[in-house]
């Protein structure tokens, strides 16, 4: 919000320069991000006027003009296309200084000397429009500086508004937080009823009253065409960051930025039968003031006459009423329409406009009467024009009200931290013209009807703590028990999943929850999309069914920038599609790309491949205290190489996935090396085994090595998994040493390297009992997978 002092001093005496008016304001809770000068200086400039025009004898596109600068008279060369004779322009003359330091010097145009300059918004710097002369009001003399007649020394308050102020989102607003604050009286501008001079009408029907419980209206014929809005209006809009256009549009958007309520002019001439405010029909068109064609769904609210639609209320007109320069009667809008049905609508059809802004927030159910009366007004005051009476469709019972909030006086103390008498805390609210009803102790606190942020008792301590300033309020110590948290074993915690893995080379990333459709098919092309309602990019619209995608992207990123090796990984949520519903998992992904570890001078140079990523998620397992409970099997996944992918089980279920980019993705993301992947679901990883106490033997361990001769389509897993439920306690710990393929055992075979080690606890393990566990281990490979011995090492005793 832009506001700037001078306007404030029409409704509250103001004695601080605006930096202190900036500091007060921020310390109430409206922060003021930044003091702006409204123009740069303008020295030397004056108003000027054009009296004589003729053409340049040498140029067709340049005229000759004859100004008076209230002194004397000057010859000026001028090219704009609106320049004419009576006009009343800035000049700036010889010796004159624009702002960037351009200094006006005589200068010579197709062999005619020019004596000085006549000048637009642009060359001044005001506002964007070099389209022509800035035009100034007829009654600016002549030799007046521009600086005085345009009050330039001013300055803009640019604040920052919180969402739930919505009051403030106009000049009444900031001048009522400042007359709170100070304990001064609120005077502002006559704003009286203005009798009405015709009868005409245009009868307004409230089909959606829940949406629209109160809509105000007014006819006003014979408006001048073509007439200008005052140099004092166009320079605040442009101040507060609108650009002026004609005197109707100007005056509606003059009264949203002063009373904070958003108004809207009919060309009453377009306007069939009468004003319906109702429900859109689903796809029903309507074409925007800017052009834009939408099509409505059956939730939006409309203002339509007899012929349709002609309006998205409180976001946008319809560009089928739209008021011109040269329009002369008008209907004039000003309604109440409620939060919930415009919150959202403006960003669901690409839109932000003021009007939205302050609709969405909440603006004053009781001063739409208020609002048309200063219209017209200054309507009146600016093309003349004739007003009809004002006609004020509303459902009472719709309307919002404000129910009381109770305040105890010991409560509003013990949270502020300081005491305070019962008279002071009753003329602070007072000032905020809140109404009091004396509850005991305590007060029964009724808001005032632009207050929709004031619902708890705590909304009250609020208040009370801005009006005594923050500042103000005492340092105190707290006190409170303190009580220890309850730790527990039963669950890993996530910092030491994010700990071991930076140990291990990982480096944490945090990517976008929401990413392109595209991304999201070509990493599952089965996902049911999460699609969002309004995405703030073309290529973020839908949620992540997957973190990989993020990953990948940051690995393509940093690989093009000659990164020899990369591992990362994240924590996060994945979103899921469900018959419509959103069902949200937190996942931990990960990526290993590149070299295994930095060059050595003592180390081979290879590149990280699936086992070195399964060793990492092993360790990861080996945190829950029950990695036995988990396995990995041979599957397949969209995303990652056939053949080098594995599903990863948790007692059975499904946990997660690790593999190898596949081909296809992995030429697409232009990877030299082979990618691998990882992703486990956290509810799965994160609930973990108590821990147990174990006995260390004392007496010595045999190790028996077994080369077994086994199909293919045999998992090395299955193998251990056999070997450590025959052998059972008497096992301490089976490695797989080596797996071999070739010639000497046969096509579709291999031979795989068990070496078991074998301990008893409570006394020495003998050759004969180690001797019959792997005679009683070797049967029942036999049995199982028809495995077939293919030699037996030397034992080894430690």
């Amino acid at each position: 919000m832009r506001v700037n002092v001078q306007w404030l001093r029409d409704w509250i005496d103001i004695d601080v320069d605006p930096h202190a008016l900036a500091d007060e304001l921020t310390t109430a809770g409206l922060e003021v991000d930044a003091v702006l000068p409204v123009a740069a200086p303008l020295d030397g400039i004056v108003v000027g006027r054009i009296i004589e025009l003729a053409r340049h004898p040498n140029a067709d596109l340049l005229s000759l003009c004859l100004v008076d600068d209230g002194q004397d008279r000057h010859e000026v060369v001028c090219g704009a296309p609106n320049v004419a004779a009576g006009l009343t322009v800035p000049f700036a003359p010889v010796g004159a200084t624009l702002p960037g330091a351009r200094r006006i010097e005589a200068a010579e145009f197709r062999g005619v000397i020019s004596n000085g300059m006549l000048c637009s918004a642009r060359e001044l710097g005001l506002y964007d429009d070099a389209s022509g002369l800035l035009l100034l009001d007829e009654q600016a003399p002549p030799g007046t500086p521009l600086a005085d007649w345009l009050r330039l020394d001013d300055a803009v308050l640019d604040i920052e508004l919180t969402p739930n102020r919505g009051d403030c989102f106009s000049v009444i607003g900031i001048a009522r937080e400042i007359a709170a604050r100070n304990g001064r009286p609120l005077h502002g501008p006559d704003l009286r009823a203005v009798p009405a001079r015709i009868d005409d009408t245009f009868d307004i029907e409230l089909e959606n009253d829940r949406d629209c419980p109160r809509f105000a209206g007014r006819v006003i014929r014979g408006l001048r065409p073509g007439g200008r809005s005052p140099d004092w209006m166009k320079e605040r809009l442009r101040r507060a960051g609108l650009r002026p256009i004609h005197p109707v549009v100007d005056v509606t958007n003059y009264v949203m930025l002063e009373l904070g309520q958003p108004l809207h002019a009919y060309n009453l001439e377009n306007l069939t039968g009468r004003i319906i405010v109702r429900s859109a029909q689903q796809n029903e068109p309507l074409t925007l003031l800017d052009g834009t064609d939408i099509v409505l769904d059956e939730d939006a609210l409309v203002i339509a006459d007899e012929s349709g639609a002609i309006g998205l209320a409180g976001i946008m007109g319809g560009a089928s009423t739209a008021v011109d320069a040269e329009t002369q009667h008008v209907f004039l809008e000003s309604a109440f329409f409620s939060p919930d049905a415009i919150r959202g609508r403006a960003r669901l059809y690409g839109l932000q406009t003021d009007a939205s802004t302050r609709f969405e927030r909440g603006v004053d159910p009781a001063q739409q009467e208020r609002a048309i009366e200063r219209a017209t007004a200054l309507l009146e005051s600016i093309t003349g024009g004739d007003a009809g009476p004002l006609l004020v469709a509303e459902s009472a019972a719709r309307l919002p009200g404000r129910e009381p909030v109770r305040l105890r006086h010991g409560r509003l103390e013990s949270l502020l931290g300081m005491r305070l008498q019962r008279a002071e805390v009753e003329k602070l609210l007072s000032r905020l013209e809140m109404e009091l009803r004396p509850d005991g102790e305590d007060w029964s606190v009724v808001p005032p009807s632009f207050r929709f942020d004031i619902a708890t008792e705590e909304d009250l301590v609020e208040e009370i703590g801005r009006m005594v300033g923050y500042d103000n309020i005492p340092v105190t110590s707290g006190h409170s028990a303190t009580r220890l948290g309850t730790a527990t074993e039963q669950r890993v915690d996530a910092d030491a999943i994010s700990d071991l893995l930076v140990a291990r080379g990982y480096s944490e990333v945090v990517t976008y929850s929401f990413i392109g459709e595209l991304a999201q098919r070509t990493i599952d092309a089965d996902a049911v999309p999460v699609r969002l309602a309004n995405p703030i990019a073309s290529d973020m619209n839908v949620m992540r069914s997957s973190l990989w995608p993020g990953l990948l992207d940051a690995a393509k990123r940093n690989m093009s920038r000659q990164q020899p090796g990369l591992r990362v990984f994240e924590i996060g949520p994945q979103f899921a599609n469900e018959d419509g519903n959103v069902n949200e998992t937190n996942v931990l992904a990960g990526l290993a790309l590149g070299r295994q570890w930095p060059e050595h001078w003592d180390l081979a140079a290879r590149d990280v491949d699936f086992f070195d990523v399964k060793a990492d998620v092993e360790a990861l397992l080996k945190l829950t205290r029950r990695e036995a409970e988990f396995a990995f099997e041979a599957d397949r996944h969209p995303a990652l190489h056939p053949g080098q992918t594995a599903r990863i089980l948790a007692r059975g279920e499904a946990a997660g996935w690790l593999g190898s980019l596949h081909p296809e993705l992995q030429q697409r993301f232009d990877f030299k090396k082979p990618a691998i992947l990882f992703l486990l679901e956290l509810d799965a990883v994160l609930e973990a085994g108590v821990p147990s106490v174990r006995q260390v033997s004392k007496f010595p361990s045999v190790r028996r090595d077994l080369a077994v001769i086994v199909d293919e389509n045999v998992t090395v897993q299955s193998l251990v998994d056999l070997v450590r439920a025959e052998a059972r306690d008497s096992l301490v710990s089976v490695a797989v040493f080596d797996l071999y393929r070739g010639k000497h055992v046969g096509a579709s075979r291999k031979s795989v390297g068990l070496g078991l080690i074998l301990q008893e606890k409570s006394r020495t393990l003998t050759e004969g009992e180690a001797d019959g566990t792997v005679q009683s281990i070797t049967r029942c490979l036999e049995q199982e997978f028809g495995a077939q011995i293919r030699t037996q090492q030397a034992d080894t005793e430690s």
